[in-house]
């Protein structure tokens, strides 16, 4: 009886010093706050295309364009980045209802940005981002009718995640609104109703060092 007491009593102290020593794993979660490092510069290159929020002006109908945008910004801290982006979109524009088609409008976009990185879910890491600039408008005729499109203020807010393959790279897709409307000079003389505001959904990978 003793021995067996004995042999109970020792299994018992070996086993709480072996799980003190190697303790069973922890899963870690799967949440970080904070989605990125401080101190390091974000490159991202992302093409896709945008349609106009609605009726460029009266009378017009226009295609659902492409759009480019370039992409550089530092972080401040875990959470916090800012930075420049530069994006352009082409949209034909043609007259309601028929084949004629009046030419195209160009936008470049200039955009100073501010991005928020709150939290990591493993790979993935959403965001949100802001940017005010300007819009440079130009238009390419196809006819006699001449069309000459103002710059506007840019209000740009978008949202997206990053999908990391590895430390420096990363794989990425954004939704933005962006806010461009104006006025037209020209043949036709003021045109105040001009608004060639897009939502964008753009596609690509970024480059982290």
């Amino acid at each position: 009886m003793y021995g067996r007491k004995f042999n109970g009593r020792a299994l018992g102290i070996l086993f709480v010093a072996l799980t003190s020593l190697c303790p069973f794993p922890v899963p870690a979660s799967a949440e970080e706050f904070g989605g990125t490092e401080p101190g390091r510069w974000m490159l991202g290159f992302r093409a896709g295309f945008a349609p106009l929020t609605q009726q460029l002006s009266t009378n017009t109908a226009t295609s659902i364009g492409p759009l480019v945008n370039f992409q550089g910004l530092y972080s401040l801290n875990t959470w916090f980045l800012v930075g420049m982006m530069l994006e352009w979109e082409r949209h034909g524009v043609s007259v309601e209802g028929s084949d004629v088609d009046l030419g195209h409008q160009d936008t470049v976009s200039v955009l100073p940005t501010v991005e928020i990185r709150p939290v990591r879910l493993g790979r993935f890491t959403p965001y949100v981002n802001m940017s005010f600039g300007v819009n440079i408008n130009s238009f390419g005729e196809d006819t006699a009718v001449r069309i000459s499109p103002s710059n506007t203020f840019a209000w740009r807010l978008g949202w997206g995640t990053d999908y990391r393959l590895n430390e420096r790279f990363a794989l990425n897709v954004e939704w933005a609104y962006k806010r461009n409307d104006g006025h037209t000079t020209g043949t036709g003389g003021l045109n105040n109703d001009w608004n060639a505001s897009s939502f964008g959904f753009l596609f690509g990978g970024k480059m982290l060092f």
